[in-house]
């Protein structure tokens, strides 16, 4: 039986929770089609979405989003999608003097110790408007990818400080959802990446892992996807529930099905 991501997580526009952080982990393969997934999604049920976009471009993520049935050039112009270009940024900060504080000045300072200019512009972006102009359903936060903070130079610590306040405004105090995507190198060398990594895991109601198929490259699946359900509430014989698929991404959709039920095995 072949499903989308919605109706395994059983969501809908109408039905999604408020107040989550969601986290999604890609080791040994490209997990980017969680991002777009979740980036139409929130799009679709009239979201104000705060994009920080530290990998690929805007072009990159519009391209894909035309093919899920989104367009983000027209949710940036009406306002309901703010996107950082984290690539074009970093061009920006390093050549060019900048009259105001940017979001990634950290670039800038050697010893840069927070992301505080980074989470103002998530909060500014977020904050609730005036009632002339639209109304969202609720704000998320979504970032592609927190690894690559590490690599330009932050540690752990004030990545997940960043998260930490973020998670305070966003799921908190507006009650919106967070989707953040963090890349396992499965390096037992980067302790940096290790604590980010068990720091949010910690942190999040929804973790979707995905993972490359250990026989290697098949043309039928492209990889599994483990999805842990945190729901810290309830009594602890039934405060994780977890279950694996295995899916493969087609060019406007990813089919989800059950171990030995893909077509080549079938």
């Amino acid at each position: 039986m072949f499903v989308e991501l919605n109706n395994l997580l059983n969501t809908t526009p109408d039905t999604a929770e408020q107040g989550k952080l969601t986290l999604l982990c890609d080791a040994k393969t490209d997990g980017s089609f969680l991002v777009h997934h979740f980036l139409s999604f929130y799009l679709k049920a009239n979201c104000k979405v705060c994009f920080v976009a530290l990998i690929q471009s805007f072009s990159h993520y519009s391209i894909v989003g035309q093919k899920l049935g989104v367009s983000l050039t027209m949710a940036r112009e009406r306002g309901q999608l703010v996107f950082l270009e984290g690539l074009k940024s970093a061009v920006d900060i390093v050549f060019q003097a900048q009259k105001e504080p940017h979001p990634l000045q950290f670039l800038r300072e050697a010893n840069a110790g927070n992301l505080k200019p980074l989470f103002e512009f998530v909060r500014e972006a977020l904050k609730p408007v005036d009632s002339g102009e639209a109304q969202w359903t609720y704000p998320v936060l979504l970032v592609d990818d927190l690894s690559v903070l590490l690599s330009l130079g932050m540690g752990a610590v004030a990545v997940l400080d960043f998260i930490h306040y973020c998670r305070a405004t966003v799921c908190w105090e507006l009650k919106g959802n967070m989707v953040v995507l963090v890349h396992d190198s499965g390096d037992a060398e980067d302790e940096e990446n290790d604590i980010l990594l068990n720091g949010l895991s910690h942190q999040s109601h929804l973790i979707l892992r995905a993972e490359g198929l250990a026989t290697g490259f098949c043309r039928d699946v492209h990889g599994q996807l483990r999805i842990l359900w945190r729901r810290p509430s309830q009594p602890t014989v039934h405060r994780d529930q977890s279950f694996t698929y295995q899916y493969k991404i087609q060019d406007k959709s990813v089919s989800f099905f059950a171990k030995g039920m893909s077509p080549a095995v079938l």
